[in-house]
């Protein structure tokens, strides 16, 4: 493909390396966090769901750059990733404090949403270990260089975290790029981790400068608006249900702002209910637009990481047969089978995907 210049497979240690944080999910179930008397655990964070999906699903050697405080609640997290298959060789272990004054482990309770309810997130993440990342903090040159990557994954959640995210987050795509490895970034803009550190405009001014990095820029429309100052007509809150003429031309004016961009991918979901939810996917690769196939009616347990594992789908996609058409199949598909299952990560398997891709039905399987 031309749009991008992959290392071949087998020439690096790595197919790709996500950076960004992992949280510990409490899951309430059918419940409400508000009144819950026991949760299920999982973890989950942007930027680490789509190596696991790229390790798990689709076979790929990942590992994540990350930070946990050492104590029970990290050791479990590092317990779901080692399940995971994504190599912990670069995760920096925090001295806990005792208390959590200094340093402690996110935690995200997530509300699964049904019907006319929706899903509700409602993180604790402050003073978290890797809120506390800082430039310096990993060996890059010996990461993309001696062992190497072929890809870097990391995303707007992970820079949104704190003042020494952002600076690591662009030490981190620059050193990427000196030794030839692709840079995907997910804009995934959270107005409530940006609203007490300067809003909207912070967002923009540290997202406009890691884009000039990015090679394959994934994001909705409320993203790119929110994140690069692009808007798209039309839109509202049901994104298949926007002029995907004036997205196409948003895009269009997105990629000429910043030529190094290859190719950029987004979801396009309406959210009918909680738990149906109309859905496809986008990209525009080597100046050329791909529609996946669409899923309407798309019934949904649930939603989160639903992004993130087309996410992984499209990089899949993208880095084995070079076919963009197949890589938003791939995404599109992905995503979709992750939301029926809970938690943040999917539970999909390759041969699954590329039976969805085809047509495939949920007839039983004996």
């Amino acid at each position: 493909m031309s749009a991008l210049n992959i290392k071949p497979a087998g020439s690096c240690k790595y197919d790709l390396i996500a950076l960004g944080e992992i949280m510990l999910r409490l899951d309430p179930g059918e419940g409400r966090v508000r009144c819950a008397r026991e949760f299920k655990v999982w973890e989950g964070g942007g930027e680490y769901n789509v190596a696991r999906g790229l390790r798990r699903c689709f076979g790929l050697k990942t590992a994540v750059c990350t930070a946990f405080a050492d104590n029970d609640v990290g050791r479990l997290i590092e317990d779901f990733i080692l399940q995971g298959g994504v190599d912990t060789d670069f995760i920096r272990w925090a001295p806990f404090d005792g208390v959590g004054r200094v340093t402690r482990n996110g935690l995200n309770f997530t509300e699964r949403g049904y019907g006319v309810r929706g899903a509700v997130g409602i993180p604790d993440r402050g003073n978290t270990a890797a809120s506390q990342l800082k430039p310096g903090d990993f060996d890059w040159d010996n990461i993309f260089g001696k062992l190497g990557a072929r890809w870097l994954h990391t995303g707007g959640i992970f820079a949104a975290l704190s003042d020494t995210t952002p600076p690591l987050v662009i030490e981190c795509v620059q050193k990427a790029k000196q030794h030839g490895t692709i840079v995907s970034y997910d804009l995934n803009y959270r107005p409530s981790l940006w609203k007490s550190i300067g809003g909207q405009k912070r967002a923009q001014e540290v997202n406009k400068e890691i884009a000039k990095y990015v090679d394959v820029m994934i994001g909705n429309e409320e993203d790119f608006t929110a994140c690069l100052g692009f808007k798209v007509e039309g839109a509202d809150e049901h994104l298949l249900h926007i002029d995907v003429t004036a997205f196409k031309k948003m895009i269009e004016t997105a990629v000429k702002t910043y030529p190094n961009f290859k190719a950029t991918a987004t979801t396009l979901r309406a959210a009918k209910t909680a738990t149906i939810n109309d859905w496809a996917a986008i990209a525009w690769v080597d100046a050329k637009f791909y529609e996946s196939r669409k899923y309407p009616d798309l019934e949904i347990l649930d939603r989160v990481g639903g992004g993130d594992s087309f996410a992984s789908g499209f990089i899949y996609g993208l880095m084995t047969t070079g076919d963009p058409q197949k890589a938003v199949d791939y995404g599109a598909a992905h995503g979709a089978l992750a939301m029926t299952t809970p938690g943040d990560t999917s539970m999909a398997s390759k041969d699954e995907v590329e039976k969805l891709m085809k047509g495939g039905g949920a007839r039983v399987q004996r």
